[in-house]
C-alpha cells in the first residue's frame, strides 16, 4: 500500500501536498460538514423536513467519505487526531474502526473482489449461491441492478456486517467490541443532538438511510471480477456532483494506485497519467454516473456468484 514517503519515491511529491503537516483544505472540509449539518438541523426543519431530509443525506455522504479520507491518514499524519474528527457518526450505522479495519484489508489488491479475503466483495462464493433458496437468490439479484443497490443495499449490507461481527464478538474478539461500543456512544450523542432539533427521528433515520443509499451508487461498480488484480478497479471520469460528495473517489484506481494521496489531488493526478490508468485497469471505464445510471439502473452489471472464482482459487 502506498504511503506518502512511497508516492514521493515514485516522483508523486507534488500530488501528496504537504507531507508531515496538517492538509488544511481537508480539515476544513471536515469541520465544515460539521457546521452545515448542525445548521441544516436547526434551521431546515421549521422551513420543510422534506427539504432537510435529502440536505443532510448529502452532507451524510460527505461526512462518511470523510471517515474514508481519515482513515487513509488526512488530514493529519497522528491517527489519533484523525479518529477524533469522525468520533460522530452521522449515519448511525457503520462504527468508525469497523469501517477502517475492512477497509484497510480491502486495499489488498491482489484479494480485490475475494468473496472471503475481500470485506467490501459483492460477490459470492459460487458453491455458497448453488445453496441459497430461491428468494434469497432473487433478492440478491435485485440487489445487483444500481436501483436495487440504491433501495435494498444499504440494509443488506447493514445485516451483513453486523452478523460477522457477532461472530466475531462471540468469537472473543475485544477490538470489535469496543468498536462497536465506542460507536453506540457516538450514535446516542447524534441522536440527542438529533433530539434538539425540530427535525422527527423519522426523518433523521430515512436521512441517514439516503445518506447510504447514495454511497451504493459508487461502490456500485468500483470493482470487478478480473484475472489481473490491475484492471479491477473503475474509474469514472466525471464524477459531478456526485463526485463531490465521494470526495473523487471515481477516480478510484488512482486512489487503490496511491492511497496516501488526499482527495483533492485525484484529479490533477489522473490528468497527468490518464492513458496509464487506463492502461492499468484495461479500459475499465465510464463517461459518468449518468452513463452507469442508464446502463444499469434495472440491469445488473455482475452475477452474484464470482464468475471466474475457480480460476483465482
Amino acid at each position: 500500500m502506498s504511503d506518502p514517503h512511497t508516492a514521493r519515491s515514485a516522483g508523486l511529491d507534488r500530488f501528496v501536498l504537504n507531507p508531515g503537516r496538517v492538509e488544511w483544505g481537508t480539515l476544513g472540509l471536515m469541520l465544515g460538514c460539521y457546521a452545515v449539518w448542525g445548521a441544516a438541523l436547526i434551521w431546515l426543519p421549521p422551513l420543510s423536513v422534506w427539504l432537510a431530509v435529502p440536505v443532510l443525506a448529502c452532507l451524510i455522504t460527505l461526512h462518511s467519505s470523510l471517515c474514508h479520507e481519515a482513515l487513509h491518514g488526512h488530514p493529519f499524519r497522528l491517527r489519533a487526531l484523525n479518529e477524533a474528527l469522525m468520533a460522530l457518526p452521522l449515519n448511525l450505522a457503520i462504527p468508525y474502526g469497523r469501517f477502517r479495519d475492512t477497509h484497510l484489508a480491502h486495499h489488498r489488491d491482489e484479494r480485490l473482489t475475494d468473496p472471503y479475503d475481500d470485506p467490501e466483495s459483492n460477490y459470492l462464493d459460487p458453491a455458497r449461491w448453488r445453496r441459497l433458496g430461491l428468494p434469497a437468490r432473487l433478492l440478491l439479484r435485485v440487489n445487483n441492478t444500481l436501483l436495487g443497490r440504491v433501495l435494498l443495499g444499504p440494509l443488506l449490507g447493514q445485516i451483513r456486517i453486523m452478523v460477522a461481527d457477532w461472530r466475531l464478538i462471540r468469537g472473543g474478539s475485544m477490538a470489535v467490541l469496543r468498536d462497536w461500543l465506542l460507536h453506540i456512544l457516538g450514535a446516542g450523542l447524534t441522536l440527542w443532538l438529533v433530539g434538539q432539533s425540530a427535525l422527527p427521528l423519522w426523518a433523521y433515520l430515512l436521512a441517514a438511510y439516503l445518506g447510504l443509499a447514495i454511497l451504493k451508487i459508487r461502490t456500485f461498480l468500483e470493482h470487478r471480477a478480473h484475472v489481473s488484480p490491475a484492471a479491477r478497479t473503475v474509474i469514472i471520469e466525471r464524477g459531478g456532483v456526485l463526485g463531490f460528495l465521494f470526495l473523487n473517489n471515481n477516480l478510484h484506481v488512482v486512489h487503490h494506485s496511491h492511497p496516501g494521496v488526499p482527495w483533492y489531488a485525484l484529479p490533477k493526478l489522473y490528468r497527468s497519467r490518464r492513458a496509464e490508468f487506463l492502461r492499468r485497469n484495461e479500459g475499465y471505464a465510464y463517461p459518468s454516473y449518468g452513463a452507469v445510471l442508464r446502463r444499469y439502473a434495472l440491469r445488473a452489471k455482475d452475477p452474484v456468484a464470482h464468475p471466474i472464482w475457480s480460476e483465482r482459487r
